[in-house]
């Protein structure tokens, strides 16, 4: 089978040999004795249809004209006994005739040559016209092809940026919500150092130090996932960059190869900077082949979708983890607060109590003071009945004789006497009573003052301190980092 665009095979005729023997001998013509020299013939006069001059029968002056020069050689022409001939007429014909079929059958051939050069020329013009459109519809598929994979990598490039960009915020978010963590923890810390101001009684582990301690403990379990974070995030911002560096570099070498290809497929015949470069289809510097080719760079695009994947995956756990922290601090602090409103409402009731019973002790005070005071008045009182009683009783002594009579006048002198000295020890006795009475309240006084200035302390440990500190905790949107 005939390929197309192949020339046909074409026979070319060329003339036969001439028969050797188609002329006379040339011994058999008639010559003169010395006729013909014996040197050959020039190369000029030669024919097809002469035969070889080692063919020629030399008679014997040949040879002994050998060694001798031409002009020795060849006898004059007027000493020829008969003129010089070596062919016939017909021989004349017959090399005419053959020579003329010869011509004509040169140029049969050379007309076949052309015509079938032209065909030739034709062919492989359209040969090599459809090797090169083939060639540029390769060209254009290979450019087409570049573009297709050179949008992919700008798309996945695109997202890829994108996705380092809001990494790189959330991180910087992270960042600063950590930041805003440690003002809470110190004043936890400092709350739980003016707590350990607190005097006396008050000094105990209430569910304010509890809450406190939680506080503390949630804080710094926060800032441990924090940071714990922020190393994934830094982890994953590098393995990013080293996707994108990938995808950058393929991409800008598809840039290369599309600026070249393209190129390519716009040459023509007529295009100019188009030259030779004798060897270079021998030079194979390729080193892929398009499966490979499109697998290289499908795995670099793998590769950032897997990379752009766990990096949003790690930036929603971010946001989970800012979203989670500041709902478990700012849920802590309020319930830091509401036992620091119970503590505060309890000492301050407590306050209020003592403040009460020290006012009625104070009040007691002065009143067993007065009743004191009415006490002693009334021993004074008593003094100068009971001296008049045993005055009149002493008089009543020096009466004389019969005359010391127990009548009824001594008897209740006797006996004024005595109710006088009674009243007046029970009235020693009460006085007695009310001082030690004034003395417990006047310890009870003092205890409650005390107790009053330790709840006045924890009292303004608790509001005035602590709660004025708590006052300045982070807001929600400081915690998430948007500030």
């Amino acid at each position: 089978m005939e390929l197309l665009g192949s020339p046909l095979p074409t026979l070319y005729t060329h003339p036969g040999s001439t028969p050797a023997k188609f002329l006379p001998p040339i011994s058999t013509a008639p010559s003169s004795k010395n006729g013909f020299p014996s040197s050959p013939l020039p190369q000029s006069l030669s024919h097809p249809w002469v035969p070889r001059a080692t063919n020629l029968t030399i008679g014997p002056s040949s040879k002994s004209s050998q060694g001798l020069t031409p002009s020795e050689a060849l006898p004059p022409i007027s000493s020829r006994a008969a003129p010089f001939t070596r062919y016939t007429p017909g021989d004349w014909h017959r090399s005419n005739l053959t020579n003329s079929k010869a011509s004509e059958t040169s140029r049969r051939n050379a007309e076949l040559l052309t015509a079938d050069t032209s065909r030739l020329i034709q062919d492989k013009y359209q040969e090599t016209r459809k090797t090169q459109v083939k060639t540029t519809k390769k060209l254009g598929e290979r450019v087409n092809d570049i573009k297709f994979w050179k949008s992919q990598l700008r798309q996945e490039l695109d997202k890829m940026i994108g996705e380092n960009n809001a990494l790189t915020d959330v991180t910087k978010r992270l960042e600063r919500a950590l930041a805003k963590t440690e003002a809470p923890l110190q004043v936890t810390q400092e709350c739980l150092l003016h707590r350990e101001k607190w005097v006396g009684i008050d000094l105990v582990c209430d569910d304010v130090e509890k809450q406190l301690l939680v506080e503390a403990d949630v804080i710094r379990s926060c800032q441990e996932r924090m940071r714990r974070y922020l190393d994934q995030a830094e982890a994953r911002l590098t393995s990013n960059r080293m996707a994108q560096h990938e995808v950058e570099r393929d991409l800008a070498n598809k840039q290369v190869a599309h600026c070249i290809d393209d190129q390519c497929h716009q040459l023509r015949n007529t295009s100019d900077g188009i030259s030779y470069y004798q060897g270079v289809e021998r030079v194979d510097a390729t080193i892929s082949v398009p499966e490979s080719w499109a697998k290289f760079t499908d795995k670099n695009i793998l590769r950032s979708q897997s990379e752009r994947a766990a990096s949003a995956q790690l930036r929603d756990n971010i946001e989970n983890l800012l979203v989670v922290t500041a709902n478990e601090m700012r849920r802590q602090f309020s319930c830091v607060n509401v036992a620091f409103t119970h503590r505060i409402a309890e000492t301050a009731e407590a306050k209020r109590r003592i403040q009460d019973h020290l006012g009625k002790t104070l009040q007691e005070i002065f009143q067993l003071k007065r009743t004191m005071e009415a006490i002693r008045k009334a021993i004074r009182d008593k003094g100068r009945p009971l001296k008049v009683a045993q005055t009149r009783l002493d008089k009543r002594t020096r009466r004389p004789s019969m005359e010391l009579c127990r009548d009824t006048a001594h008897l209740r002198l006797v006996s004024e006497v005595c109710e006088m000295e009674e009243t007046l020890q029970s009235l020693q006795q009460r006085l007695g009573d009310a001082e030690d009475t004034l003395q417990r309240l006047v310890h009870a006084k003092s205890v409650l003052e005390h107790d009053l200035a330790v709840k006045a302390n924890s009292l303004f440990i608790d509001q005035e301190k602590c709660m004025g500190m708590r006052k300045a905790f982070p807001s929600t949107v400081r915690l998430l980092g948007y500030v």
